[in-house]
């Protein structure tokens, strides 16, 4: 399908974002409807949460392969490639997520599921990225982000109202459309130009540790986006535990998907106001740093704020929403570090690192919950990883300025 070239870059921005909106709906729709699967597959009430997070640590293990396996295929292959395979994988597990009867089907699901969830936001960040001037790139990436987080939200609407099984299969389904729209999406001539140079290197996942400079610029990329995944992994996940046992509240089977909810579209707002920021002080790291600042205060204050009502939960954690709306900008300045050879390696491999590492954050928390409890068990991993955060966003370089027409 032919596109007038001035549509070309709505397009790309309208199919990125839409792609990113399915695959938040999928990632979180797991949370959503977690305690009441897993009781239809007769996991009993005290078992939810330990069995969740297993369920959960098999999806983000899809998440971290994939990261790799269509990181490279976006620098070897091209951008679109990935927009198409990766998709098309998604949605064929999500839908037969509709139809598993165990645990262990579930965890399959999940894990294929996750593969294919791990490629579309990193390929779409990309190409817009390249396609886009230095100027307003960062425009692009707020679309995409804020549009994506509000799929967190129909996850929650449609987890409320209907069968945890029909959710499953909407998400499958809303997947196989997007495949339609995708076609009017072209190659980004800054990835055409490279793909001519045989002797550059491309999509090799070893070159971002070639050399000390160059994986510690990577890590920091990855330690910026951490705490969102202490926030939506461990304190949201684990929401309905954390209230009934350390605040002594009722909880109501929908709690996770309000909290979703209230959560997600403060994410949604967020990002649009830190990436408006970003633009205005045309600077990544300066927005970065303050709303890790904020997301270090909402995680005191859902840990040892006396909380006493509902109403204060879903306000705090309306705060911790908003204070990990600086996703679009830690993608933009994840982009910006690095070469055409290996830039969507770089982009589909941070976010889905980030998702992986909350692995070891759970076993962490586990380990600690038995003697010391939820709260400060979540405390002993949240604080660490907020500081380490900030630290990582200091020290990062300046890129909203940077020429991205280059290789390394």
């Amino acid at each position: 399908m032919k596109v007038n070239p001035k549509y070309l870059v709505p397009l790309t921005i309208l199919v990125s974002a839409l792609g990113y909106f399915v695959d938040i709906y999928d990632i979180l729709l797991f949370s959503i409807v977690r305690q009441s699967s897993l009781a239809s597959l007769g996991v009993s009430p005290e078992q939810s949460l330990d069995v969740g997070l297993s369920i959960l640590n098999w999806q983000v293990g899809g998440l971290i392969l994939g990261g790799i396996l269509w990181g490279a295929i976006g620098d070897k292959k091209g951008r679109l490639s990935v927009l198409f395979f990766s998709i098309l994988l998604y949605s064929l597990a999500n839908f037969l997520n509709g139809y598993i009867v165990s645990v262990e089907q579930y965890k399959w699901c999940r894990f294929i599921a996750g593969i294919g969830l791990a490629g579309e936001l990193g390929a779409g960040i990309t190409i817009v990225s390249e396609i886009m001037s230095k100027q307003k790139r960062g425009y692009g990436t707020m679309i995409i982000s804020s549009v994506g987080m509000l799929g967190a939200v129909v996850a929650a609407i449609v987890g409320l109202n209907l069968p945890w099984q029909t959710a499953y299969k909407i998400g499958g389904i809303l997947g196989f459309l997007l495949l339609a729209l995708r076609f009017g999406v072209a190659e980004s001539g800054m990835y055409q130009h490279m793909k001519q140079q045989s002797r550059v290197p491309k999509g090799n996942f070893f070159y971002l540790f070639a050399n000390r400079t160059r994986f510690i610029k990577y890590l920091k990329c990855i330690l910026i986006g951490l705490p969102t995944y202490f926030i939506v992994g461990l304190l949201l996940t684990g929401a309905p535990e954390l209230v009934k046992t350390v605040f002594n509240l009722e909880v109501q089977p929908t709690l996770v998907a309000k909290l979703v909810i209230v959560t997600y579209t403060a994410i949604a707002v967020a990002d649009v106001g830190c990436s408006w920021l970003s633009q205005k002080l045309q600077s990544r790291r300066i927005p970065l740093l303050l709303f890790l600042g904020i997301s270090l205060v909402g995680t005191l204050l859902i840990l040892f704020f006396p909380i006493t009502q509902m109403e204060q939960v879903y306000v705090i954690f309306s705060i911790l929403g908003c204070s990990i709306g600086f996703w679009a900008v830690m993608m933009s300045n994840a982009t910006e570090q690095f070469g055409t050879n290996i830039r969507a390696m770089a982009t589909t491999t941070v976010p889905n690192f980030i998702r992986g590492l909350l692995i070891p954050m759970t076993f962490v928390f586990q380990g600690l919950k038995p003697g010391l409890g939820i709260q400060y068990s979540l405390a002993i991993v949240g604080i660490p990883v907020i500081l380490m955060a900030i630290y990582a966003a200091y020290s990062s370089e300046e890129t909203f300025n940077k020429d991205l027409d280059y290789v390394e």
